[in-house]
């Protein structure tokens, strides 16, 4: 059963491990990309629904994961596949739910699922199946509203790693970049490395002093679960280094926190955006860009004037904003060397038409860098 918090019920099968689990109800609408969806660290603590009915065709593999494990809280959907086809599977995807421990639901119209949450908005939710099958309706609803709310939690500790690593530059070095992993994927790593940085990874409990002895070429924030108004360390800690006149690059939390350490505020969006297909707006160069993206927060700032950083960094312009509901999608400073963007350029699975940023990124660096020469 799945239990939706305003009491919706959807019946259907177990599907991956038996039990119950309690998360966020969200929809993916990507119809393929689910293995990079379900080992992203900012699902954590979500219940993930897929929009597309067939799930599982492709099986699951070592290459394609973007991190150690499945992070979702919960997955439910329509078909899952009963065979196997392709020849870079490893595995079946419900094999891999059951050995992560993630519980899922199959066999519910999860398209009637995501116009609910379209209207009604993102709302708590729970899984219950096997034994916890059998709890009464009233004690599952119970049990699904006393469940953790995802506004003021802060889940970097959770999804971080605990020790710093190096992943060496490829072809020409050109720097190097810290990185605060607050849930960083995989292939945003490979992407820097790709631009000839030493990618540093770093707790997210490392502080500002910690990271200027690593004496950097430039800072980046990764993507990451919760409420960005819950990090206010994470702010504190952008805002010195900015300070420091260190350039910076933030996607997705990263933008987010970028926002909250300019002086804007951020909210929580009404169901969120989440898949592959989100139609985005790069002011500078006019082209609509079709992006992947996964956040439930937003960075509330002008989209139509350049604004001043209430925290005295200078001219800010929003850079890419959602046609679909004019939500902010990237934030651009005039008199720092500093940008971000909330969706997911690194579009693991695809779409890739914003990975120029990580081209932009290293171009700032290079600017930077020459300027301190000069």
């Amino acid at each position: 059963m799945l239990v939706l918090e305003d009491g919706t019920r959807f019946e259907g099968h177990g599907y991956g491990a038996l039990g119950r689990t309690l998360g966020e109800a969200v929809f993916a609408t990507g119809m393929t990309g689910y293995q990079e969806t379900l080992t992203d660290p900012s699902y954590a603590g979500q219940i993930v629904l897929m929009t597309a009915p067939h799930i599982g065709n492709t099986g699951m593999n070592d290459a394609d994961k973007e991190s150690g494990r499945i992070w979702v809280a919960g997955f439910a959907v329509r078909e899952p596949s009963r065979v196997v086809s392709n020849f870079r599977a490893q595995r079946s995807l419900d094999d891999d739910l059951a050995d992560g421990g993630v519980v899922g639901i199959s066999g519910i119209d999860t398209r009637a699922v995501t116009r609910h949450l379209r209207s009604a908005g993102a709302m708590k939710a729970g899984i219950f199946s096997g034994a916890d099958a059998a709890l009464g309706t009233l004690e599952q609803l119970d049990l699904v509203r006393a469940g953790a709310d995802m506004r003021g939690q802060n889940l970097s500790s959770i999804v971080s790693t605990p020790e710093q690593y190096t992943i060496p530059a490829r072809g020409e070095r050109v720097g190097s970049v810290a990185v605060l992993d607050l849930g960083v994927k995989t292939s945003t790593l490979n992407y820097l490395a790709e631009r000839g940085f030493d990618v540093i990874v770093l707790p997210e409990t490392t502080t500002a002093d910690q990271i200027t002895e690593l004496n950097p070429s430039a800072l980046f924030y990764s993507n990451g679960p919760g409420d960005p108004a819950a990090s206010d360390e994470h702010v504190e800690l952008l805002r010195t280094l900015l300070r420091r006149d260190v350039p910076y690059f933030g996607i997705c939390f990263g933008n987010q926190l970028l926002g909250r350490a300019l002086g804007y505020g951020t909210y929580k969006l009404p169901f969120g955006h989440r898949g592959i297909n989100q139609p985005v707006l790069d002011r500078s160069t006019g082209r609509v860009e079709i992006t992947a993206h996964n956040h439930g927060f937003a960075v509330d700032a002008p989209i139509d004037e350049i604004s001043e950083s209430a925290e005295g960094f200078g001219r800010v312009e929003v850079s890419h904003y959602d046609l679909n509901d004019n939500v902010v999608e990237g934030l651009n400073c005039l008199d720092i060397p500093a940008f971000s963007v909330q969706y997911h350029p690194e579009s693991a699975a695809g779409p890739h038409d914003a990975n120029y940023l990580f081209d932009r990124f290293r171009d700032l660096v290079l600017a930077h860098a020459t300027k301190d020469n000069d």
